[in-house]
């Protein structure tokens, strides 16, 4: 599947941290060193890095370094606010930040210490790399659930689709794809995405998926412009037509005005919540599924609901 949102320099980027970082650190302890051509600290903190990386080679020690001037993009997921900024990372996780431990001594008790600690392979014989360990994983769904929720879902699609390429049976990161390319207003492509999810047992069951059922179901009820202003003229000429109410509100969802249809069945319930086996919460449910129920839109349309049916 074809990774979209990055752009080629970050994916080029994201591939490099791979290759240097993730892959080597399924197996050994990799010292990860932040630095810069014109950062003096570095400058007298690599020799240091360096000899004690020779030395713990045969311990499944391994060193690092990313050049925060040509690795920006790498630099900025960790949050470098400063450098030297250093790093042990196992199975693709930082494990120990060693970033105070500046002299020989200082980081050979603390490598001592993860050494004792970790399962590492000594330099002596290789494995093919395990890929990304399930909190790698967890952590990449996060960064993409939070480009979603925060407007980008160019970036949330390219996130997710890299992640169902190292772990095709992460159903969240499918799921999460599939919503974003609604949110892109690529309804074929989203279609064409869950149709092979629904051929995997694995993933079709799976709870997170039920969300991108929804997405694509609200979708389908898009409208062209001529037919949402004509639903929103029938809703406006008669309050009290339910039908009218919530034809508007459906067409007014998949148009992407989503608070203009909040607004519409959160009125609907507060007139007549009963109305239609309940119809107008139900679909509000649905709209809180299909986009994500930590989504601070999502949150706050929920308390809305909430003080309309409990007071």
């Amino acid at each position: 599947m074809a990774s979209t949102g990055l752009s080629i320099d970050e994916q080029k980027a994201v591939e490099r941290f791979r290759q240097a970082v993730v892959d080597p650190s399924q197996t050994k302890l990799v010292i990860l060193d932040f630095w810069a051509e014109w950062c003096g600290p570095c400058k007298a903190l690599t020799p240091v890095l360096e000899k004690i990386a020779a030395e713990y080679a045969d311990k499944g020690v391994v060193l690092a370094k990313i050049n925060v001037d040509e690795e920006q993009f790498i630099a900025a997921q960790f949050q470098v606010r400063s450098i030297p900024t250093v790093y042990a990372m196992f199975q693709g996780q930082p494990v120990a930040d060693l970033t105070s431990a500046r002299s020989e001594s200082q980081l050979k008790a603390a490598l001592d210490q993860l050494i004792a600690q970790l399962p590492l392979q000594d330099g002596a014989t290789e494995t093919a790399p395990k890929g990304p360990s399930p909190e790698e994983l967890a952590q990449y769904v996060k960064m993409g659930e939070d480009a979603l929720a925060g407007g980008d879902p160019q970036r949330a699609a390219g996130i997710f689709a890299q992640i169902t390429e190292f772990a095709p049976d992460n159903a969240p990161a499918h799921a999460g794809l599939v919503r974003a390319l609604v949110q892109m207003d690529q309804i074929d492509e989203a279609g064409r995405v869950m149709q092979a999810i629904e051929t995997d047992p694995r993933l079709a069951a799976d709870p997170a998926i039920a969300a991108a059922r929804s997405a694509i179901e609200l979708a389908g009820t898009r409208v062209d412009d001529g037919e949402l202003a004509a639903l929103r003229a029938a809703a406006e000429a008669d309050p009290a037509d339910m039908d009218a109410q919530f034809a508007y509100a459906e067409g007014a969802f998949a148009a992407g005005q989503r608070d203009v249809a909040a607004d519409a069945l959160l009125a609907m319930v507060a007139a007549d919540r009963e109305w239609n086996d309940g119809a107008a919460r139900a679909k509000l449910l649905k709209i809180f599924e299909a986009i994500g129920l930590e989504d601070e839109w999502v949150v706050a349309v929920r308390r809305r609901l909430s003080k309309i049916l409990f007071g």
